[in-house]
């Protein structure tokens, strides 16, 4: 397992919040007008750099919307030269038109995800509150393959939307997406906790994940499903397989062990140093703090890496450095981060007593 102590292994970058679509979930609460206190492009640049400092993280772009920032090309093509892994998470709006697609390609981007949440306009376009927002999605998944840009499918699991998860799978497979990463729902920013999956419903939606994967033409992972690892651990010692995965830099075994704050950190648009995006916790602000010093040694980030201090069923649980619990949903719903996950059924096994 890696040591996520001195550096992480993906960085996110809120550029902006600005958007142009309503959607249900959002985390950010997005609204469609930039904020003027957002990192400028010089702020932007020096950000970067200090990021390189950790070595060769995954740069992730993501908002909002990063194509509401007109400097965004300026940007990608900076962390590109500096010689970050760099992704874009764009809005599927009228903005992610061709000449968007090609400059993604132009500068260098490694990927872009595009979100899918529904196998139809009527359950995406419900979902997201702006009609036309699956059809441009479709549009830039099908434009990027046409171009050679990879692509990445992400979609958010609710009640609006998981008895199609199938549905969406097999569109994933059809645009030829690279990957497909499932999150979620974390009820924060917009999203309510009604609308997230019961404890039973995570396990049925991690059995239709982990046999999708085992024949699917793309890679799948999990977001804020930090017990999907415990899953797949418990179905392949069932199976008698003892490796995590036969390709070592498969992303599953890439993410193990990943939770907020311990191999994952998010700049928000202002600056402030969160564990994760969804864990809105600031340990310091990037205009006044160094990101690399917060990381290796804010109070906060020691905190979340350190899995002793794991409470209730988590903090005896065998699994608890593999899979930890999704820290970002545990302060959602009781207002502590360190708190059991509060939608795992597992139950571990009680500590033996000596003698």
């Amino acid at each position: 397992m890696r040591d996520f102590s001195q550096a992480p292994f993906l960085v996110i970058w809120e550029v902006t919040r600005a958007c142009d679509l309503a959607c249900v979930h959002c985390r950010a609460s997005a609204d469609p007008v930039r904020h003027p206190l957002e990192l400028t492009t010089e702020e932007g640049f020096r950000l970067l750099e200090e990021i390189k400092r950790f070595g060769d993280p995954l740069m992730i772009f993501t908002g909002g919307d990063p194509l509401k920032r007109p400097d965004l090309f300026q940007l990608l093509e900076h962390s590109v030269r500096l010689g970050l892994r760099t992704t874009a998470s764009p809005s599927p709006t009228p903005l992610l038109t061709g000449e968007a697609i090609a400059g993604f390609k132009r500068v260098g981007v490694a990927r872009i995800s595009v979100s899918l949440d529904g196998p139809d306009a009527g359950c995406h376009d419900g979902f997201r509150r702006v009609p036309g927002s699956f059809a441009r999605a479709l549009f830039a998944l099908e434009e990027a393959r046409r171009v050679g840009l990879s692509t990445q499918v992400n979609t958010t699991v609710s009640r609006h939307n998981h008895r199609r998860l199938a549905e969406v799978a097999d569109l994933v497979e059809r645009v030829g997406a690279d990957m497909w990463d499932v999150f979620f729902l974390v009820p924060t920013g917009r999203a309510q906790a009604e609308d997230e999956l019961s404890a039973p419903e995570f396990e049925q939606v991690f059995e239709f994940i982990y046999e999708r994967s085992r024949r699917a033409p793309f890679v799948v992972k999990t977001t804020e499903a930090m017990h999907y690892r415990r899953f797949v651990a418990g179905r392949r010692k069932a199976e008698g397989d003892g490796r995590s995965h036969p390709d070592a830099d498969h992303p599953l075994n890439r993410s193990v062990g990943i939770n907020s704050g311990r191999g994952f950190v998010f700049i928000s648009r202002t600056g402030e140093i969160y564990p994760s995006g969804f864990l809105p916790v600031s340990s310091g602000n990037v205009r006044r703090h160094s990101l690399v010093e917060v990381y290796r040694r804010g109070p906060l980030f020691s905190v979340l890496r350190d899995t002793s201090l794991l409470r209730g069923k988590c903090g005896l649980c065998q699994y608890k450095n593999l899979c930890g619990g999704s820290r970002s949903r545990a302060y959602a719903l009781t207002g502590d981060y360190l708190a059991e996950e509060p939608r795992c059924m597992h139950q571990p096994e009680a500590p033996r007593k000596a003698g």
